[in-house]
């Protein structure tokens, strides 16, 4: 019950259906804000909706170490069951984990043969198969077309969603795709399905929105937007 009830607050879960009620079940998405904005928390609340409906994610996290990254998820499944009984947070703990496995990479060695040959590893022995990936920490800067290319392509022969975090430059710096994607992943917004813009403003006091830029896959319209807590970047209780 209080497993259906964080799955129905969460509104990233909209990712999930298109508008005909078809499930979505291949996806290049791309989440993207300046440092420090909340870019891991939303992959993290994307991984975890999946999680919680029973699917497994493999969170891939890219020079950041394993403690580092259950943090994020510890504190962000505290926060979102904080109104259940202890037992029923230890529940939900433990569905968690059952369905993630987080592998980590220097930046140096992460390639898609590297990250191939131990995705098969798990899938071939049994041990764990993903329906989606969230790859954190990922240098969009210092890569080609063709590496993405090759990601692309294996999100597709693999049935995969597969999210990306992206850092973007400072507001006024960037430049800009088509659809309003910034630099330095514009030159490559044509790869990505969906892409996710998290823009921190202040007025006096602090507001970070979620704007979906771009969505071919018919979940949810682009120029929808969210608000975040920006205490605890949680979108739990929000809708599109």
């Amino acid at each position: 019950m209080v497993t259906n009830d964080l799955i129905g607050k969460n509104p990233l879960g909209a990712f999930k259906v298109d508008s005909k009620g078809n499930e979505v079940a291949q996806r290049m998405g791309l989440v993207m804000a300046r440092a420090g904005v909340g870019k891991t928390a939303i992959l993290v609340q994307i991984a975890l909706d999946n999680m919680l409906r029973g699917q497994q994610v493999l969170h891939v996290s890219i020079d950041q170490n394993i403690e580092k990254t259950k943090t994020w998820y510890d504190d962000i499944l505290r926060d979102i069951s904080s109104a259940s009984e202890p037992e029923s947070y230890a529940s939900l703990q433990y569905e968690v984990m059952r369905n993630r496995m987080i592998m980590t990479f220097n930046e140096s060695t992460f390639s898609r043969p590297k990250l191939e040959e131990r995705l098969n590893d798990l899938i071939y022995q049994d041990i764990f198969r993903p329906s989606c990936i969230v790859i954190d920490g990922f240098d969009f800067a210092n890569a080609d077309r063709q590496t993405i290319e090759d990601m692309q392509e294996l999100q597709k022969e693999a049935n995969l969603n597969i999210w990306f975090s992206a850092v973007s430059p400072r507001s006024g710096q960037e430049e800009m795709s088509k659809e309003g994607i910034p630099a330095p992943c514009n030159e490559i917004a044509d790869l990505f399905d969906t892409v996710i813009l998290l823009q921190a403003e202040s007025n006096g006091q602090s507001k970070i929105f979620l704007n979906i830029v771009k969505d071919e896959t018919g979940c949810v319209e682009p120029g929808k937007s969210l608000r975040l807590d920006p205490t605890s970047l949680l979108v739990w209780g929000s809708t599109f």
